[in-house]
């Protein structure tokens, strides 16, 4: 058992306790942020005269080799190491002898742990961040596409008013250009740096924690030793961002799904991103977005556990803490695997835009529009809104779309109709007349594309 500790102890851990204990199995993916650390440690320490420039440069190259060997697969991180600090600790004394024990003088793993947690965060943000940009591009190249493809809106999964595909998606461009800025303030909320806090107050070592937070990129330092060691409200924000995410992808993925089936035939998903079925030879399984639909229960699950883990917790770090990690790995994971193949199939797919008109035909969306004519001819609303519901009636009898009503049964109705209701009912005009900035209508979502186009240019 290799461990950073043991001098007070009169007798080895016994295995079972050293088992439950260890996070070497998890917390291995921070090798390189745990090296990038000691780098900036050391380097810190030495320009306090702490170190010298020798041991400084010593220890950099041996953390470099571990680093290197890693990646080579020269060395393996096994669990004959209790974390991630103790096999990289270990490794350097192996190499460079007893100056490498002076690596971690002026920190604890306490701090140590809090750094190599928010690097790894801080990066994972970042990439996320660039999944959710490749996805609103796809999303907003949809857009432009199919700025006049008509098709029903909807309100309890009836359907309501004609709006555009580009409409509906657009919907979606605005809760992920959210998620992408709550991403951005999680960054700036959390990048400051722990290191130097010690195991909860602090070092009697003159450490320059400015110089450290700026090698390691962070805005500054952190402003309080105990909170430095305690803090996981990052996790708690990525998380709760994440779960975000995920339930957008699945209230899209709930619509694609829909989409998808024999009775709407709105979308046809690619080959490559459906599956068969083993018995019924006929099935084209909308597989990517069951899935994505299903991995969000997963990740709110984390975020749960670590608002459940951290509730009780006194100041400072405590063992619970490493709970925090597991968890956290498989939600960005899960996230980052889920934004990748959901853009994959929102690439591919394709819109049946014939279909999607028909289906806002045949399902009234015009109903309030035929109303509003009235209303527009003299007709009290109320009084409009029960003829329209007759002639409604009519067309469920005749399976016919309000569309397709001679103007005879028009007039039978109500006398007001004339041949003009045709136009004020057609799908193009009925968006196109909505026309205020948010509406679906042609010159509206124009606007909206170009203030879209300038905002995708202008990300980071």
């Amino acid at each position: 058992m290799a461990q950073l500790w043991g001098g007070r102890f009169t007798k080895e851990t016994d295995q079972l306790v050293y088992n439950f204990n260890a996070s070497i199995s998890f917390d291995q993916k921070f090798y390189k942020q745990d090296i990038r650390g000691s780098i900036a440690h050391v380097t810190m320490l030495a320009s306090v005269g702490v170190l010298t420039e020798e041991e400084r440069d010593q220890i950099i190259d041996g953390l470099n080799s571990i680093l290197n060997d890693i990646e080579s697969g020269a060395v393996e991180i096994t669990s004959e190491y209790e974390d991630i600090h103790s096999f990289v600790e270990a490794n350097l004394i192996d190499r460079i002898g007893d100056v490498g024990k002076k690596l971690h003088t002026g920190r604890s793993r306490n701090d140590q742990v809090a750094l190599d947690m928010k690097l790894y965060t801080r990066d994972e943000v970042v990439e996320i961040k660039g999944l959710v940009k490749e996805l609103m591009e796809t999303l907003h190249g949809i857009m432009k596409e199919h700025i006049d493809t008509f098709m029903p809106g909807f309100t309890h999964l009836q359907k309501a008013q004609p709006v555009t595909l580009a409409h509906h998606v657009g919907a979606y461009m605005e809760m992920f250009k959210r998620d992408y800025s709550r991403l951005n303030d999680i960054f700036d909320r959390m990048n400051y740096c722990p290191l130097g806090a010690g195991a909860l107050a602090g070092t009697t070592y003159p450490l320059d924690r400015e110089q450290t937070a700026s090698l390691l990129d962070f805005y500054g330092p952190t402003l309080n030793s105990m909170d430095s060691v305690s803090d996981r409200d990052y996790v708690i924000e990525l998380l709760s961002a994440l779960s975000t995410i995920m339930m957008h992808l699945s209230r899209f993925s709930e619509e694609i799904i829909i989409w998808n089936s024999n009775e709407y035939k709105f979308v046809s998903i690619d080959d490559g991103f459906s599956t068969g079925s083993s018995i019924m030879p006929q099935k084209k399984n909308p597989d990517i977005a069951e899935l994505v639909r299903g991995k969000t229960g997963r990740v709110y699950g984390a975020l749960t556990s670590i608002l459940t883990t951290m509730k009780g917790i006194p100041l400072a770090y405590n063992k619970d803490m490493q709970e925090d990690k597991e968890l956290t790995f498989d939600a960005i994971d899960t996230v980052k695997g889920c934004i990748s193949l959901f853009n994959g199939m929102m690439k591919t797919m394709t819109f049946n835009k014939p279909q999607m008109e028909s289906s806002a035909k045949h399902g009234f969306t015009n109903a309030t529009d035929a109303a509003d004519y009235l209303v527009n001819h003299g007709v009290p609303f109320r009084d409009a809104h029960g003829i329209v519901g007759q002639l409604v009636l009519l067309c469920i009898d005749k399976q016919i779309p309000l569309d397709d009503l001679s103007l005879e049964e028009y007039k039978k109705i109500s006398p007001v109709f004339e041949e003009d209701i045709y136009e004020a009912i057609s799908m193009k005009t009925c968006v196109e007349k909505r026309n205020t900035i948010g509406a679906p209508g042609h010159d509206a979502m124009e606007k909206v594309i170009a203030i879209n186009d300038a905002y995708l240019a202008d990300l980071k």
